[in-house]
């Protein structure tokens, strides 16, 4: 791919034609986005590029919006031969204006992103912690008996949506939908009154497997969760917690996880998180907040 000024590319919103040349971008940087990821985004939200004469996609951004007035963007990309002529400033704004005025946005920025944001107006509002592990060692605990875990089945659906919707502060029914479609596994916990008191997922990605949303009425909970995802897993795990889980960090740590980054959340529209009740343990991916 040749470096060429900013005349000879065009902003175009994508559609599904265009995922193969969203996931040989994502590699072109090192990130690891398949094409199950990519679909599962367009199932859900908005996505938009450049592209240059020869139709190779040149960058990318992503947003998602949810059922409220929140939503998220994710997957900014600009092809390394095409930096430095604004294109990545022109596809978010592409993503922000799709959406009506007083929506709020949010974004996990990684380093190189962030000044650009601040530009655009977004704050600096919290951070999450990235945690790697390799070949994870499950300790023999004793499990309470009154819990039960389960496959998530499709009647719990509903429940489930509205259980994250507390979490994580809005509800995305769209995402809980395709992401447990696109999931390795999915397990729910019940306690002996049929009440739910947990459900989480993990996404076999091209380097990772990856943890997520991992939502849980307490600590324990999203411990054993942790635990029955990665259990008999031979490779590395990743999982994103949000910042105030401090102990759940130090749990994982226990089990042979490494923290290796902790990049900001920013946001649009607003100058707070939206209210959560501390029950999320593990977000979905960067992309969806």
């Amino acid at each position: 791919m040749d470096s060429l000024s900013k005349e000879f590319v065009t902003l175009n919103k994508l559609g599904t034609r265009d995922v193969i040349g969203l996931v040989n971008l994502s590699k072109s940087i090192g990130w690891d986005y398949d094409e199950l990821d990519i679909k599962t985004v367009f199932s859900c939200g908005y996505v938009f590029g450049h592209k240059n004469k020869y139709g190779e996609i040149v960058s990318s951004a992503a947003i998602i919006p949810y059922e409220s007035k929140l939503a998220s963007i994710g997957m900014v990309i600009v092809h390394k031969n095409y930096r430095n002529l604004g294109l990545g400033n022109e596809v978010t704004k592409a993503c922000i204006d799709i959406l009506p005025l007083n929506n709020s946005i949010l974004l996990i920025s990684t380093k190189e992103g962030k000044s650009m944001y601040e530009r655009m107006g977004f704050i600096s509002i919290d951070h999450i912690h990235k945690l790697i592990g390799k070949n994870i060692k499950i300790p023999n605990i004793q499990k309470k008996e009154n819990l039960r875990i389960e496959p998530i089945n499709e009647e719990d659906i509903n429940q489930i949506i509205e259980f994250d919707k507390e979490a994580f502060g809005d509800k995305r029914t769209s995402l809980i939908k395709n992401r447990l479609n696109q999931s390795y596994k999915s397990l729910i916990i019940r306690d002996e009154q049929d009440k739910l008191r947990g459900f989480g997922l993990s996404i076999k990605g091209t380097e990772n497997l990856i943890l997520g949303p991992i939502v849980a009425f307490d600590i324990e909970i999203a411990y054993i969760l942790i635990l029955e995802l990665t259990k008999n897993y031979i490779g590395k795990v990743r999982i994103d917690i949000p910042s105030g889980q401090n102990l759940f960090i130090e749990s994982l740590k226990e089990l042979g996880f490494n923290e290796v980054g902790k990049p900001p959340i920013m946001i649009l529209g607003s100058e707070e998180m939206p209210k959560r009740n501390r029950h999320l343990y593990g977000i979905a991916a960067q992309i969806f907040g």
